[in-house]
């Protein structure tokens, strides 16, 4: 699957590349700024959802152009804003994107945070974690932040313990008890949902979950709790584009009253406004 999902980032990226080229080529080269589209790059679910709803009910009436392109992998979307070949990404939160500025030499920030999607445990064998078998097999995300997300899931609902210092890179190692023994089954996070009925159970992410016809406010055995949390999703750009008049406009309709009503309306608690 991470080979497919590989694959696809280099189709998804060279066709972003050239949809901007193709723009670029024919519009003025006078025009400011602010007359061209915004091009954003998201996950489906609920992110391009989000931004479609924008798209067709907000974004005139402001003045924003709005170019939305959907990707499926949590690589195209910083590869695209880094390359250019994207203005904007919306899909992740700030500890992946430390993560995947440190590892890839990239220098994208965050605008806003717009919306917290919360990890949840999901099994189709068990109604709730205590009947989980000593000995069950967990799937967990296996990109770094995402593990220790799920991970520290496991030891606040007191599943498991960290060691002392455990952060949000955590992985298994550093996992100090383990009462039911659990085994862990570590796969790319969008693999999981179609993985979930061959284990005994599995963390997922809530954008993952949504698409694959999950509802984490109903469906999850453990939910992540949304006071006090650090991974809202947030609207990214390359460091210098922050005040990019179109991006400006977009962060002011992602925090409008109007997007919290659909996120409250459309996801019913699976999604939570972080504003």
């Amino acid at each position: 699957m991470r080979n497919v999902l590989k694959f696809t980032s280099v189709l998804a990226t060279a066709g972003l590349a050239l949809s901007v080229a193709a723009c670029s080529s024919s519009g003025s080269s006078s025009g400011s700024s602010t007359d061209q589209a915004l091009t954003v790059i998201a996950s489906p679910t609920p992110h391009a959802q989000i931004l479609e709803y924008i798209q067709k009910n907000l974004a005139a009436k402001a003045g924003l152009k709005l170019d939305v392109k959907v990707v499926t992998d949590y690589v195209t979307p910083n590869t695209a804003v880094q390359d250019g070949s994207a203005d904007a990404n919306y899909f992740q939160h700030v500890p992946y994107l430390d993560d995947f500025n440190k590892k890839h030499g990239t220098d994208i920030v965050s605008v806003e945070a717009v919306h917290l999607e919360p990890l949840g445990l999901y099994s189709k064998k068990v109604k709730a974690v205590t009947e989980l078998a000593d000995g069950a097999t967990v799937g967990l995300p296996n990109d770094a932040t995402n593990e220790g997300r799920a991970l520290k899931l496991l030891a606040d609902n007191n599943v498991i313990t960290l060691k002392p210092g455990a952060g949000t890179s955590a992985t298994p190692a550093d996992v100090a008890s383990n009462p039911k023994h659990l085994k862990w089954k570590e796969l790319d996070a969008a693999q999981l949902p179609r993985s979930v009925a061959d284990l005994d159970a599995a963390v997922i992410n809530g954008n993952y979950a949504l698409d694959s016809g999950l509802h984490p406010a109903t469906d999850a055995i453990l939910l992540e709790k949304a006071a006090g949390n650090p991974y809202a999703n947030i609207l990214a750009v390359k460091k210098g584009k922050e005040n990019d008049p179109r991006v400006q406009k977009l962060a002011q309709l992602l925090h409008s009253d109007e997007v919290k009503k659909y996120i409250d309306d459309t996801f019913k608690g699976s999604v939570i406004a972080a504003y």
